[in-house]
């Protein structure tokens, strides 16, 4: 292994720590108690060392974004492979959606609440932003309807798990009818 490529291995670690790092903080104290110094002090690297990473605090919930869209990517889609008819698909994909909403509020609040930098439904939008709305729209697409957009439904589907997601852990709604809601979802508006 050449010097180069230890040197871009150890970076790449070194980027990987201060997600995984600024994560587990956001997820412990909320994202206003990650700041560069905090970071700097619990990976025990020097904050210019971190700036060489990001150029700050957006760019690393933007890291966390990108990473928690992957893994939402890959939980919808474990849950709905396999899953016997659209419905039972559909009702997998949307349990999966609320359920990796309240596991995981700080990177849910990164990917949809917070200023990552990061470009939506646009040329520019990174990989696992384009991937996380594939997998919803590789379940929501076959239950869209006779001359509805499978895309334009995705997003209204989407649009209501992430209303019930973020009232939900708002206290909002009532969580003894969680799963009422869900059939609702389901039964209302997808044709299956």
């Amino acid at each position: 292994m050449s010097v180069q490529e230890r040197k871009e291995r150890e970076r790449a670690s070194r980027e990987r720590l201060i997600v995984a790092t600024a994560r587990e903080l956001a997820e412990q104290q909320g994202w206003d108690a990650v700041t560069t110094r905090r970071l700097a002090e619990r990976i025990e690297y020097s904050q210019p060392v971190l700036y060489s990473h990001f150029r700050g605090k957006r760019e690393i919930i933007g890291a966390v974004a990108l990473e928690g869209a992957s893994e939402m990517a890959a939980a919808l889609r474990a849950a709905t492979t396999g899953a016997d008819g659209p419905r039972t698909r559909v009702t997998a994909l949307a349990r999966t959606y609320l359920d990796f909403a309240e596991r995981n509020p700080a990177v849910y609040d990164a990917m949809f609440q917070l200023d990552g930098g990061l470009a939506f439904a646009a040329e520019d939008t990174p990989e696992p932003l384009k991937d996380g709305f594939a997998a919803l729209l590789e379940s929501l697409g076959e239950v869209a309807g006779d001359g509805v957009h499978p895309g334009l439904f995705t997003e209204v589907f989407w649009a209501a798990l992430h209303g019930l997601a973020t009232l939900t852990r708002a206290g909002r709604l009532p969580p003894p009818e969680a799963e009422q809601r869900l059939e609702l979802l389901v039964d209302r508006l997808a044709v299956l």
